[in-house]
């Protein structure tokens, strides 16, 4: 029998997509004949195949039991017949998802954007290319601005433009505002958050004075405005909600919201100038003792705060208005916090990395960095891998959907690592007397990924606070 020639169409489907494996998904109906192109029975076998190999591998018994164990409705569902149907009209060819881009289709097609990162990590494609910072002091945040260039700041106050290109820095001038700066150098600590809002028209970061915020427009990097007036100690982090209003975290224990109207703030002058605002709303963070960091959870419109304390703190994002505190089960540097897409946060604290349920708060699991005291400085997500920067100069990466730290495709019995290289740094008479044995790796403060997810900006300087040095790294 002579099968008809199939005629397809794109269609939406709201079906959760079950086959996460591929890089490009591009879903299709046919309207004559039977089944798309596409549809092949093997495709059915591979995604049982892979079904089963992950349902063996999240039955096996930790050694230690979790605290909190999740488990997913898919496993119930997979030989459902939408599920079967599904996959056998989802076309995973990155040709036709470039074809319907080109034709511009609003058929539902999208790219998985952790495959290329997977894929460089896991057959160790990546090569550190070292970025020369000269005599600067320990970069503690840095953003990507385009695909050429990353923005960073430093302890010594520095706000620095790298272009990867053609390997010139850039030094932005620092804003500052009315306070007397009589004070000189105590008021500065450095520069601990560099933030770019959603429509990538605003850049957010600290001012002169440690203790205010300043704003950049982009692409040009020309002032803005500098907040003022909220805070009596020095700004750790700060977070946007959208593109006009921005939270700030300090060290005085406050949180202060934001309000940046750019076309208010613009006064027609051809010589850059910039403005001085106040906060909408400054309120003390309570059972908190030093907000060391802040990050807006869009899934679940709520601003968390991370306090040196150990405590948790989320906010409402819509009314700014304090709904809980939490103790961490580790009270002990926690330095870091990151929010996934789906609403999952990550504390890295000195033993381990905590990822936590936003839901109820409650601990999901504790990933140990295996390599004892090392210190979690840094954490980020990409989709469902955490890439974790520790004391040590070493890059570790997590993948929250096999449960385990990514493994290597070239040698199956290892994990995938990056190791940094040195930097630069100065001794001082502390560090001769009692570190000279102690082989020296720098802290990995700060790491950002470019849109493509194949590039990874790393840098930082030396752990203890008496040194002086840097380290910055570009891979690729």
């Amino acid at each position: 029998m002579i099968r008809p020639k199939t005629v397809w169409k794109c269609a939406y489907s709201s079906q959760t997509r079950p086959y996460s494996f591929e890089m490009a998904h591009t879903k299709r109906i046919p309207i004559f004949g039977t089944m798309p192109p596409c549809s092949t029975p093997i495709r059915l076998e591979e995604w049982r195949s892979r079904i089963r190999a992950a349902r063996l591998e999240r039955s096996r018994k930790p050694e230690k039991q979790e605290d909190f164990v999740c488990y997913e409705d898919s496993d119930e569902e997979e030989e459902s017949a939408s599920a079967q149907q599904q996959i056998l009209r989802t076309s995973f060819n990155f040709t036709d998802y470039v074809r319907e881009r080109e034709l511009g289709s609003t058929a539902p097609k999208w790219v998985n954007m952790e495959y290329g990162t997977r894929h460089i990590l896991t057959h160790e494609m990546f090569k550190e290319y070292s970025v020369s910072l000269g005599n600067m002091n320990k970069v503690f945040c840095s953003q990507w601005l385009s695909d050429r260039q990353v923005v960073f700041g430093t302890k010594c106050n520095k706000l620095m433009v790298y272009d990867v290109t053609t390997q010139k820095l850039d030094q932005i001038p620092s804003l500052q505002g009315r306070r007397d700066t009589s004070a000189g150098q105590q008021d500065q600590c450095g520069i601990h958050s560099v933030q770019i809002n959603p429509s990538k028209t605003l850049l957010a970061t600290g001012a002169r004075n440690s203790s205010e915020v300043a704003i950049y427009r982009l692409p040009t990097l020309d002032p803005v405005c500098v907040g003022e007036a909220a805070h009596r100690d020095w700004v750790f982090d700060m977070c946007w909600l959208d593109d006009q209003f921005l939270v700030t975290g300090s060290r005085d224990t406050r949180m202060a919201l934001w309000r940046i109207q750019e076309d208010e703030l613009m006064d027609g002058s051809d010589v850059p100038t910039y403005k001085h605002i106040q906060a909408v709303s400054v309120k003390e963070c309570k059972s908190a003792q030093k907000v060391r960091a802040v990050a807006f959870n869009k899934a679940y419109q709520e601003i968390a705060a991370l306090s040196l304390n150990g405590y948790i703190h989320v906010w409402d994002a819509e009314t700014f208005k304090q709904k809980l505190s939490r103790k961490l089960p580790s009270c002990q540097e926690n330095v870091c916090l990151a929010v996934q897409d789906e609403g999952v946060y990550a504390i890295g604290c000195r033993s381990y990395t905590l990822l936590l349920d936003a839901r109820t708060l409650q601990a999901i699991k504790k990933i140990s960095p295996r390599y004892s005291g090392c210190g979690i400085r840094s954490a980020s997500f990409q989709g469902n891998l955490l890439t974790i920067g520790t004391g040590v100069g070493i890059l570790l990466f997590y993948d929250l959907r096999a449960g385990k730290y990514l493994d290597s495709s070239i040698n199956s019995s290892r994990t995938v690592v990056l190791k940094a290289s040195r930097g630069w740094v100065f001794p001082d008479e502390d560090y001769i007397e009692g570190f000279q044995h102690i082989k020296y790796t720098p802290a990995i403060y700060t790491h950002c990924y470019d849109t493509s997810g194949t590039r990874l900006f790393t840098a930082g300087g030396p752990l203890p606070a008496n040194l002086y040095g840097n380290y910055a790294g570009l891979w690729q």
